[in-house]
């Protein structure tokens, strides 16, 4: 979930084209520290301007709901999810608690993840694991507190600590189809959220929902962000770094950056706004070609196990913004996906995915596995599938295998309808499949998707 506005008229104190403090370093290597800053700050920045962009339609502390499935036409959204209706919050915590409210959820998997300044993951209260105190109950009420805070919380409530001042509440619940839709919007309606000092008032319940455009889009912000000036990107991400301050951890790499300005409340200085360009472009370079070393390639699959929670591995962090700014810690959902072409010289291929007696995705919630085009959106067929294994179960072979046909055609009444994933004709797709609340086989990587077979 994204969105973005261009910062304009940024007030650090940075105003001239060019800095007159005296350079340091090299050209190139000021364009290196450039390079290494804007990476740095990369999804710091991206998750303000979203935020900017959100709250021309909410307000920080209330929340935004996302009230119906997407249709199979949108091209809003690339490689959307048809799992779960989201509610989402920008959370203000400079002057108090944030709470919030989970009502009693019964058979259905929810999970509300908190992202600090930084798209760090730093709490993910799941239906599954709730982080409540052992033998606790729904409804499950969490605070979110800011920096440094210090005082009494109501009754019950579970204290979450995030590091910065702002913080992002991303809550999927889950949804079965259409036919679901009201039964989650039920839902939605209970929850509650409002600073500490509201929390028994009306506006606990007070809702808006999420705008049906491409403003909060994930494509929308990184587009502004990536074409911001750079002065202004730099300026902006210093005055962020205030109230949202680097770990302690980034000691060094700030060490290293305030060498050309770039530290909290200050400016880029020192350093041309032609070597602040040259280092910009190189990082945006960089973050669209990343590849986390550390993910796992097998079978044509990839997955990614690091993301959530990134320490000091800034591009993977930069990287996985620009992807997906909201990406959850694996220990509760996990992403395997894979590309291939659907034709051979113009004719289609029927390819098969079989999952071997016991293989099957082993998690504790649920699983899906969504195809999409060239171009990351959903597969225009005339049956309108989309998805298979959520939220029609499919039909396992006696032997208690599960093969799944993947091709254009319609396979006919041999294969059960909710076994059947249709794709293009030609071109190329993607397959994503999403496991929540996985199991430790595949943590550990020793459970992984099978081949896809012509």
């Amino acid at each position: 979930m994204l969105g973005l506005i261009a910062v304009t008229g940024l007030a650090a104190c940075g105003e001239h084209e060019d800095s007159a403090v005296e350079p340091s370093g090299t050209p190139a290597e000021r364009r290196e520290v450039a390079t290494d800053a804007y990476i740095f700050g990369y999804p710091l920045m991206l998750i303000d301007t979203v935020r900017r962009q959100s709250l021309k339609y909410t307000s920080v502390n209330r929340f935004q709901h996302l009230s119906s499935l997407p249709a199979s036409s949108q091209r809003t959204v690339v490689r959307i999810d048809l799992d779960n209706l989201y509610s989402v919050a920008w959370l203000d915590l400079r002057e108090e608690p944030v709470l919030f409210e989970v009502p009693r959820i019964e058979d259905r998997y929810w999970v509300m993840q908190i992202l600090d300044a930084w798209s760090n993951t730093a709490f993910t209260p799941t239906s599954v694991q709730p982080h409540a105190e052992p033998g606790a109950s729904a409804p499950f009420v969490y605070a979110v507190t800011g920096p440094g805070w210090k005082g009494t919380l109501p009754l019950g409530a579970v204290q979450l600590p995030v590091p910065t001042a702002d913080a992002w509440l991303y809550g999927r619940i889950e949804v079965r189809g259409p036919d679901d839709v009201a039964a989650v919007r039920d839902i939605q309606s209970h929850l509650r959220l409002a600073p500490l000092s509201a929390w028994t008032t009306p506006a606990a319940a007070e809702a808006d929902s999420i705008p049906a455009n491409r403003d909060w889009t994930e494509s929308a912000g990184r587009d502004l962000v990536e074409d911001m000036p750079v002065r202004d990107f730099f300026e902006r991400m210093c005055e962020l770094m205030e109230e949202n301050p680097p770990a302690a951890d980034d000691e060094p790499a700030m060490r290293r950056f305030a060498t050309i300005g770039i530290r909290p409340g200050g400016s880029p200085e020192g350093v041309s706004t032609g070597e602040l360009s040259a280092g910009a472009d190189a990082a945006k370079r960089k973050i669209v070609a990343y590849v986390d070393p550390g993910s796992i390639l097998r079978n044509s699959w990839v997955l990614d196990l690091n993301v959530g929670r990134y320490g000091t591995n800034y591009l993977l962090r930069a990287a996985t913004a620009s992807r997906g700014v909201g990406a959850n810690l694996a220990a509760v959902v996990v992403y395997p996906a894979m590309f291939d072409q659907a034709d051979d010289d113009g004719t289609p291929i029927e390819f098969t995915l079989r999952f071997e007696p016991g293989q099957a995705p082993p998690v504790a919630a649920f699983w899906s596995l969504t195809a999409y085009g060239s171009a990351g959106y959903l597969v225009p067929n005339e049956a309108d599938l989309h998805t298979v294994g959520h939220p029609v179960p499919p039909v396992f072979a006696p032997d208690g295998s599960l093969e799944f046909t993947i091709q254009a055609a319609d396979p006919g009444s041999g294969v059960p309808r909710s076994n059947w994933l249709p794709i293009p004709e030609r071109g190329q797709f993607s397959l994503v499949m999403r496991l929540y609340e996985p199991d430790r086989r595949v943590l550990d990587g020793e459970w992984f998707p099978p081949p896809l077979t012509p």
